[in-house]
């Protein structure tokens, strides 16, 4: 890879000022799909994007998978524990879209891959948590907080049936989870404008949904359900979600 990306990759894995994420599922009839997390930091790009166009003014937009990453890294993960190597490999079958335009002041990230059954599906955000170990090895539980949130303190599952679906979210150590949040108290403010999106599309309509705030598209196969970034790190079982598709 060149500079550039691992320049944007650093951006993107240790800040999220004023930014959007977005965990978007696509579901087929037969329970096959799509999962794409994705990251708009168009505003965050704002306010730095004059630095890194002193280091360049090339516009990026490119995909890569990161088989392809690992083969050209093979080298350095060999060198990494084999409890971080398994982890990293676990990341194979997904895919990075990045866009970054210094001219417009645009940036967005798109973290996706495929899967045969939703039961396959893993928790997003501690992938990019994987991601960042391949550059960081103290990330787990050194500089990036966010990362140590992830480490053996939740864990999020999702599981559909044909009918119903439903998004898991399970606090394992309850008091480690909220001293990691307390730690965060700092940057609270920083974050408090970012947001988490949840846009789950499904082959039939829907019947009803355990959210009360969730938003539905016209057909009622798109349901979307927001909370602010900061609420979600702090209780991320507000965001379980239940949806019962008509029959």
């Amino acid at each position: 890879m060149n500079k550039i990306v691992w320049i944007l990759l650093g951006i993107l894995l240790t800040t999220a000022t004023s930014c959007e994420f977005s965990e978007n599922i696509y579901i087929n009839e037969n329970g096959s799909g799509k999962m794409e997390f994705t990251f708009d930091a168009s505003e965050m790009m704002k306010m730095t994007g004059d630095e890194l166009a002193k280091q360049t003014e090339e516009k990026v937009d490119s995909t890569f998978t990161f088989k392809e990453f690992f083969e050209e890294k093979k080298d350095s993960i060999s060198q990494l524990p084999k409890e971080e190597q398994e982890a990293l490999r676990s990341l194979e079958n997904f895919s990075l879209h990045m866009l970054m335009d210094p001219a417009s002041k645009t940036m967005a990230f798109d973290l996706f891959t495929d899967f045969k059954d939703v039961d396959e599906l893993q928790d997003m955000l501690s992938a990019m948590t994987k991601i960042q170990s391949l550059g960081d090895k103290e990330a787990a539980g050194g500089s990036n907080k966010f990362a140590s949130l992830g480490q053996e303190t939740s864990e999020l599952k999702y599981s559909f049936n044909g009918r119903k679906f439903t998004r898991k979210t399970k606090i394992i150590d309850k008091d480690l989870y909220q001293r990691m949040v307390d730690s965060l108290s700092e940057m609270a403010m920083i974050y408090e404008s970012s947001t988490y999106k949840l846009n789950y599309h499904f082959p039939r309509p829907i019947k009803s949904v355990s959210n009360e705030t969730a938003l539905f598209s016209e057909d009622r196969k798109t349901v979307t359900v927001e909370f602010g970034f900061m609420e979600y790190i702090k209780n991320p079982e507000a965001l379980n979600l239940e949806v019962i598709l008509e029959r």
